[in-house]
């Protein structure tokens, strides 16, 4: 197995747990949020996809992009299938891109972005997309419980 097959296999690990606790959120409580500072349900649900896509970006530029337009920006909050239906090309193209890295790549090719203060090689970049996601699904299943709602069992 190579090293980008363990990094789409992670990331795709990651998404199915994510799918699970996202679509275990209740339609009545998507606009949930613990307090005014904090995102709601589904914000962090496209929060998460929509820093997929860039991260993506980020991949292909090698620094962070010029601009965070995005095609998740200016559309409502539908809900969770409608998120994660604009989001399935996207997340293919991230991880098409992934799939096309050479072990050497993984290694040797940087994104900068000093503009946040740090320069990482593609395979710790990658790395930290799954890890932002995964803090985000732990986030989903903390408000959760917060709103006494069932939490689905990501552990199987």
């Amino acid at each position: 197995m190579k090293a980008t097959d363990v990094l789409i296999l992670n990331l795709e690990e990651i998404r199915r747990r994510s799918l699970i606790v996202w679509r275990g959120i209740p339609t009545d409580r998507l606009h949930w949020k613990p307090d005014d500072e904090a995102m709601t349900c589904i914000e962090m649900v496209r929060h998460v996809l929509e820093g997929e896509f860039l991260y993506t970006s980020m991949l292909e530029l090698g620094k962070s992009p010029p601009s965070e337009d995005s095609p998740f920006k200016p559309r409502p909050f539908d809900d969770v299938e409608a998120e994660v239906s604009l989001a399935a090309p996207y997340h293919q193209k991230c991880l098409d891109l992934i799939a096309s890295f050479s072990e050497r790549d993984l290694v040797e090719k940087k994104v900068d972005r000093s503009d946040k203060g740090y320069v990482r090689p593609f395979g710790d970049f990658i790395l930290r997309m799954g890890y932002h996601e995964a803090i985000h699904t732990g986030h989903m299943l903390s408000y959760l419980r917060q709103m006494s709602a069932p939490r689905p069992n990501i552990w199987d």
